[in-house]
């Protein structure tokens, strides 16, 4: 029999336990983090237009903004491929193939309230083209503008429909419309209206440095706080218009690790969830600790670009070859990189349909590398000294420090001295639009900056076609090749799939035909995670989705 003391014990126990029950639903529906770990040193910009390369798209480009075009992320297994994003259709004018109509997504809203439309479009893109434009940054310019750098001009044409101009047919625009990000006016003037300045210019920097600190897209996700160089927390957006990729979990952290071992340290003590590219020396420990490793061939290539101006070692073919026949990249791979890459033999390999058919074979050939520089009028008496600039770290860098000192001996043997110049992701990158010939380079006749291959665009058009030396573009090393010039031209204006991609691969084959690069590598893109994690898909491509991605307690 209880007695009045304990009756009094049992009705408080009986209350903790009701108090209980009203409490779990809260537990369950707790918050939940998911802190990653990225290989840049510092937050990619958050004001529209990323840098930080394709890491920075990745991070800061397509969680909090999208672009009228998008690339579907949600297989491991198929190809990503370019589909409708705020723009729902668009077509190229039969009569005017300079003149192409997009429809845009109704009810879309930026995550201040405001309304995405066509004015929004033609603002984003003056943001970037023209220079009177009041939103004009020139600091978003470098990273957009030779992205798509045949687009000359945007028009409205009602409140749902957007007529953009480009200076040439160019069947590329609406892949190359992927990397324009679609930034908040309405946000942007509330600022600039309120920004001190001494002009409008003035005033108009102002307004996008405070933007960069509470940004407004329309991605899935929304800017929560961001500390430079430390931390970026990012939360769900409820009211996104794709209501099948509101994110599953609350909120994301991006931490800035540029070093390896320091990565997988915090993956490994649980300071992070993910990690990008683990160090692979560390990937037997990790598995065994229950960690769980992903990976897939990307459209991605780790190569030397070559500097092809007056007086450049390596305008000689001869040695553009015997470089390429140099590398032994199945030791790399299985060596080095623990089976974390695929040995390349060019920006595509047999199967793709933009491989061609080259007949300069590129493998691991010592003997007929030897001979080649030989002829070239080197040997172990008289070695070729090639200067390589490239990054501790970085987007799509997989290891560069430890791959390049590998070249370094691989190529040592075949009568290269190689001298590395290494320097910051970023300023790498920087430099990299900038050109061999620009100070920046630093003497060097080679750059090491890894290079998306997911259009044709990317992929070649970039570095092959002579107008896209700097600053247009990314021909760093001045190729003139006026047989590439022609096969570009051919591809651009031709709007035939099946004839565009013959013309494509006609580029390449000649592009391997010439050594145009020393190809080295495919990246896997290597992730490592807490077994937490639930939900991620590894595409084939450098991007992720991060919006279907769940959290175990």
């Amino acid at each position: 029999m209880w007695s009045k003391k304990s009756g009094s014990g049992r009705s408080a126990a009986l209350l903790l336990a009701f108090a209980a029950t009203i409490a779990l639903p809260r537990i369950a529906a707790a918050e939940t983090t998911l802190r990653i770990g990225m290989t840049a040193a510092d937050i990619p910009r958050t004001l529209g237009q990323p840098d930080q390369g394709f890491e920075g798209n990745r991070f800061t480009g397509l969680t909090i903004y999208d672009a009228l075009t998008m690339w579907d992320l949600s297989s491991a297994e198929k190809a990503s491929v370019m589909i409708p994003g705020l723009a729902t259709e668009w077509a190229v004018d039969d009569a005017d193939k300079k003149k192409w109509t997009f429809k845009l997504r109704p009810g879309v809203k930026f995550h201040d309230g405001s309304p995405f439309n066509a004015d929004a479009v033609v603002w984003n893109v003056e943001k970037v083209l023209k220079q009177d434009a009041p939103q004009f940054d020139p600091s978003q310019v470098g990273v957009t503008a030779s992205r798509m750098p045949t687009l000359a001009s945007a028009r409205k044409i009602d409140d749902m429909t957007v007529e953009l101009t480009t200076k040439e047919p160019d069947s590329f625009l609406p892949i190359n419309l992927t990397n324009l990000f679609m930034a908040s006016p309405a946000k942007w003037q509330k600022l600039f209206d309120a920004a001190n300045g001494a002009d409008a210019k003035a005033k108009s920097q102002a307004a996008w440095a405070a933007f960069a600190k509470d940004a407004s897209g329309t991605g899935p996700w929304k800017m929560s706080s961001f500390t430079p160089r430390e931390r970026l927390e990012l939360v769900k957006n409820e009211n996104y218009w794709d209501k099948a990729r509101v994110p599953k979990v609350d909120k994301m952290l991006l931490l800035p690790m540029p070093e390896a071992n320091a990565r997988t340290a915090a993956l490994l003590s649980g300071q992070v969830d993910w990690i990008e590219a683990p160090a692979p020396d560390a990937v037997a420990e990790i598995k065994q600790r229950g960690f769980v490793i992903y990976s897939n061939e990307e459209p991605h290539v780790w190569p030397w670009q070559f500097s092809r101006i007056e007086g450049s070692p390596w305008n000689d073919i001869r040695v553009r070859k015997a470089a390429n026949l140099c590398i032994d990249r199945e030791s790399l791979r299985d060596g080095l990189l623990a089976g974390l890459m695929v040995p390349a033999t060019g920006t595509f390999e047999p199967g793709h349909p933009w491989r061609g058919k080259p007949t300069f074979q590129i493998k691991y050939d010592k003997p007929a590398a030897q001979k080649l520089m030989q002829e070239a009028g080197f040997g172990p008496n008289k070695k070729l000294t090639v200067k390589i600039q490239t990054s501790a770290s970085g987007s799509g860098q997989m290891l560069p420090l430890p791959m390049n000192e590998y070249l370094q001996q691989a190529l040592a043997e075949c009568y290269f001295d190689v001298q590395l110049d290494v320097i910051e992701w970023n300023t790498l990158f920087t430099n990299w639009r900038r050109g061999a010939k620009d100070a920046s380079a630093n003497g060097a006749n080679a750059t090491n900056v890894t290079y998306a291959a997911m259009d044709p665009f990317f992929a070649m058009v970039r570095f092959l076609q002579s107008s896209m030396a700097p600053p247009v573009s990314n021909n760093w090393g001045f190729i003139n090749n006026p047989k590439f010039d022609e096969l570009v031209t051919k591809a651009r204006q031709t709007f035939d799939p099946a004839a565009r991609d013959q013309a494509l691969a006609e580029l390449h084959a000649a592009s391997v035909d010439d050594a145009a690069f020393l190809y080295v590598a495919h990246d896997v893109a290597p992730r490592a995670m807490s077994p937490k994690v639930k939900g991620f898909v590894q595409p084939k491509s450098w991007f992720v989705d991060f919006s279907p991605i769940s959290m175990t307690p």
